[in-house]
């Protein structure tokens, strides 16, 4: 075994999935022309997705394009697969690979983490990845489960974790596919007393019946007593190897809901009900610059480039800057308010929000870090939030901050529900400086982009009660 640079253990000359032979030393260079030629081509076709992109002029184009299934299917990725999507997963997976997989329900950006925690475990267990779309939990029904690849740039993260990423879309065809049954281990009911395994809109979409398996008590991260639901992922880790999995089968599974098939969790495809609450060595670690799994997969998912692009026309807009010069820095806000409402308490919104004037102030702190330490001298502001008060706004028009009017751009209309938020977090993300909202994950996720993509300058508004933010 070999220790890289980056502290992740990888088997010489091996590849995720698969014991290191003679015949995989030959493969892994096959691999490395391989990858280099895809690598080549990806450059190209994504050249050719943004040019075509100046030429689209009626939103049903726009819509065709980005309904294109996402340019994941890049050679190595495809090769962990015995062929295009089949009716049952199974007739689809290689007998000489292993592979682990999850499901998602808490909320886009948490959804996101979400995958990140599974790709970490992908890491550490050796196994390939099978990355579930992600649901509307937070939309509505209406809106369809979206693939990761049309969201994110999944050959440039598979390059930089030096493992293939598949997507369920290319593993098992989306209708008229065969029921299958799968064991799982159930690690929501450890940590939730009397809870059931954790749902997910998207097993029935699979055609899936779960059996599952609930997992040891010693996955827990936290000793007995102590009132967390987080759960260890090396703990996780130890029932993907034939030692820690024996000594973690110590009842029956429970019926699968369909078949009433009771099945021992699969060694073939490693599968857990839910990953949102996983760590490393503390609860809420991504909160923390030094978080395993952001630092080894999270930094590493960068946006899907059509979707980026279309963002920045919006930004571009926004700013009323024209298409012929470059966009200018900026500062990009997050002010979360929506569901955040009900921790207000005793205090009213007004009381409980961050005032106007204190988001001035952090904005200054800001432009001046950015002036003292990069010599940028940045005068636009981008602010996102979920507030639909149009006093808030008009507030926040007497700043000189501008925003994207999703109403007047008709986003929903042109490209689903699902794309408000999704521009709303690379907007976020493309600052060079950042005021976010502190507990809010997607503020979360934004400054560890700003700051790991553009070095930039951030701060966490406090909120809860009058005068939080001072200092």
């Amino acid at each position: 075994m070999t220790l890289t640079s980056e502290g992740i253990l990888y088997q010489e000359l091996g590849r995720p999935g698969r014991p290191a032979s003679r015949s995989g030393i030959l493969s892994h260079y096959v691999f490395r022309r391989q990858f280099i030629a895809s690598c080549a081509a990806l450059a190209i076709v994504s050249i050719a997705a943004l040019t075509l992109l100046s030429f689209v002029t009626t939103p049903a184009q726009l819509q065709a394009l980005l309904t294109i299934a996402p340019v994941t299917e890049v050679e190595d990725a495809q090769s962990y697969l015995l062929g295009p999507p089949t009716r049952s997963f199974r007739e689809n997976l290689r007998n000489d690979t292993k592979y682990i997989t999850s499901w998602l329900n808490a909320g886009w950006t948490n959804d996101v983490m979400t995958i990140g925690n599974l790709l970490y475990l992908a890491l550490i267990t050796e196994r390939v990845p099978i990355i579930p779309s992600f649901i509307p939990s937070h939309i509505g029904p209406e809106a369809p489960p979206l693939p990761f690849g049309h969201v994110f740039d999944v050959p440039r993260l598979s390059k930089a974790i030096r493992t293939p990423v598949l997507e369920w879309h290319q593993v098992k065809e989306a209708n008229d596919s065969a029921l299958d049954e799968l064991g799982c281990w159930a690690v929501w009911p450890v940590v939730e007393q009397g809870a059931a395994p954790r749902d997910s809109f998207l097993i029935p979409k699979l055609n899936l019946d779960l059996s599952y398996t609930r997992a040891p008590d010693w996955v827990k991260l936290t000793p007995p007593g102590i009132d967390d639901k987080h759960v260890s992922l090396w703990s996780l880790a130890r029932l993907g190897y034939p030692e820690g999995r024996e000594s973690a089968i110590s009842q029956p599974p429970d019926p699968s809901p369909q078949r009433q098939l009771s099945i021992s969790p699969d060694d073939h495809l490693l599968c857990f009900d839910y990953l949102y609450y996983t760590a490393v060595t503390a609860a809420w670690e991504w909160n923390w610059d030094y978080s395993p799994v952001w630092r080894f997969v999270g930094r590493h998912m960068y946006w899907n480039a059509t979707i980026e692009k279309l963002a920045e026309d919006l930004a571009r807009r926004a700013m009323n800057v024209p298409d012929n010069e470059p966009l200018p820095p900026f500062i990009s806000i997050h002010m979360r308010h929506g569901d955040f409402r009900i921790y207000c308490n005793e205090f009213t919104e007004d009381q409980c929000f961050v005032p106007l004037p204190a988001i001035a102030r952090r904005v200054a702190e800001v432009q001046q870090e950015l002036l003292d330490r990069k010599g940028i001298n940045v005068t636009h502001v981008i602010m996102t939030s979920d507030e639909r008060d149009p006093n808030w706004w008009a507030e926040v028009r007497k700043y000189g901050w501008t925003w994207v009017d999703y109403a007047a751009e008709q986003t929903v209309e042109k490209y689903g529900k699902w794309y408000p938020v999704l521009f709303d977090a690379i907007l976020q993300s493309r600052g060079v400086g950042f005021i976010g909202t502190e507990y809010s994950t997607m503020s979360l996720l934004a400054l560890r982009r700003v700051q790991d993509w553009s070095d930039g300058a951030v701060r966490m508004a406090k909120w809860g009660r009058p005068g939080a933010d001072d200092h």
